[in-house]
């Protein structure tokens, strides 16, 4: 799919003229027409204004189908422990990103020498 065709076949879908999304995006009529006619590849930000001139949602400038696409599903951080650990855990991480590499080594030997004793007991 060429995103030109895409925008152009919506544009004419919804009776647009270029004029109208130039008054609707703020996008010069010449820039719509380079980019319709695959002179000019938007960018994000542009096709943003596209979507939003020709009142649809984002997604659809590159979805060719009749109805609506299946949502992704959402990508879920795999967590190691509880909520309380993994804040405990970030907590750890924007302490430990503000001290010197020495006390990162000695805070490292203290925590493997607390889990031998731990283990030993």
């Amino acid at each position: 799919m060429v995103i030109g065709d895409r925008l152009r076949s919506l544009r004419e879908e919804k009776k647009l003229s270029q004029g109208d999304i130039e008054k609707r995006s703020g996008l010069l009529r010449c820039y719509v027409s380079r980019v319709e006619n695959g002179f000019t590849t938007p960018s994000v930000d542009t096709l943003e204004k596209m979507s939003r001139a020709l009142e649809v949602p984002l997604y659809l400038l590159f979805y060719e189908g009749d109805g609506l696409p299946k949502p992704p599903k959402p990508i879920r951080k795999q967590s190691r422990g509880s909520v309380k650990e993994d804040r405990m855990m970030a907590k750890f991480h924007r302490l430990l990103s503000r001290t010197g590499e020495s006390d990162r080594q000695l805070l490292l030997h203290m925590a493997r020498k607390m889990a031998d004793h731990k283990v030993s007991n």
